[in-house]
């Protein structure tokens, strides 16, 4: 193992904002066969880059060679509820809560590459890799092997110190570090909260997303015409779903608002006016969510959300 100390790697981590730090080492993710099956199924849609990709998401070797050891972290971006008048406004579009700040790309990159440069400084020698979500890794299986958390029924990495409202990313290095000793996780228990509260049933089961279902995967990530069985569902949402988290019981016990000022956006970003968006021309689009992570779903894309939210309307 390297001299550098894991609590020295946790101090650095806080001190770059962020609210969580753990070390597994660079195996295989332990849920490799569950992805091949999901894959096989067509429970992806149409994100094809994930097939092309998925040998390397199973082996960190493939992504870095010599990988010893992943270095996961985790930042709250919960920034609190939206007031209960405007969440039910349906003359408004909501936009999924991770969106509106600053895009976390953005935020939280340049602070891991920070923590990065730190393990290299440490350990001689050492190469690293950081990813934030874009990566060909699969985050939420190191991240649970970290001890950051445990992965819920709705699929994301639920901390039991601050719920599942959380970024996560990843440095993989040769730097063979100390594990995060592992630790006994809470479980979901009995709760079925997130299943039944999904608008389309794209849990469709415990544990498994169909993406074809998913009204975030539908408004940020397909590119055609949304189904028209769907479409009433997805109500006024026009940016992704918080329906599996707000549902939560370990969002509503635990989850605080983060001391990350770029996550957090006025009314304009959450939950703006459907007329107005409506006659945003591209450049407007573009200006109204720069730096937005909304940017993300294409202006054709985002006006076709608008259209259905106010064809539902």
């Amino acid at each position: 193992m390297s001299g550098l100390i894991p609590s020295e790697l946790e101090v650095q981590a806080r001190k770059l904002g962020f609210d969580a730090v753990g070390v597994s080492s660079a195996l295989p993710p332990p849920r490799g066969e569950f992805l091949r099956t999901w894959l096989a199924e067509g429970k992806a849609g149409t994100m094809a880059y994930l097939g092309r990709t998925a040998q390397r998401r199973l082996d960190p070797e493939l992504v870095l060679p010599g990988a010893r050891s992943i270095v996961s972290v985790a930042q709250s971006y919960f920034t609190g509820s939206l007031p209960e008048t405007v969440r039910n406004d349906p003359s408004r579009g909501l936009i999924a809560s991770y969106a509106w700040g600053k895009d976390y790309h953005d935020v939280m990159l340049p602070k891991l590459e920070e923590l990065a440069k730190f393990v290299r400084e440490q350990v001689s020698g050492a190469e690293t890799r950081c990813y934030v979500d874009t990566g060909p890794v699969l985050e939420r299986d190191h991240a649970e092997r970290a001890g950051l958390g445990f992965i819920g029924k709705n699929t994301l990495l639920i901390s039991p110190r601050a719920g599942s409202w959380l970024f996560l990313g990843e440095i993989i290095t040769t730097a063979e570090l100390s594990p995060t000793p592992p630790s006994q996780m809470p479980s979901c228990g009995s709760c079925r909260r997130c299943i039944e509260a999904c608008p389309t049933g794209a849990l469709s089961r415990e544990y498994v997303l169909d993406a074809n279902l998913c009204i975030s995967y539908l408004t940020i990530e397909y590119r055609g015409k949304i189904p028209e069985e769907l479409r009433v569902k997805m109500g006024n949402r026009v940016f992704g779903c918080d329906a599996c988290q707000s549902c939560c019981p370990w969002n509503e016990r635990f989850a605080r608002p983060t001391g990350e000022q770029a996550y957090y956006g006025n009314i304009e970003r959450q939950a703006p006016k459907l007329e107005e968006l409506a006659v945003l021309s591209e450049e407007e689009f573009r200006t109204r969510f720069a730096g937005s992570a909304v940017l993300r779903a294409g202006y054709a894309g985002f006006l076709r959300n608008v259209a259905v939210a106010i064809e539902n309307l």
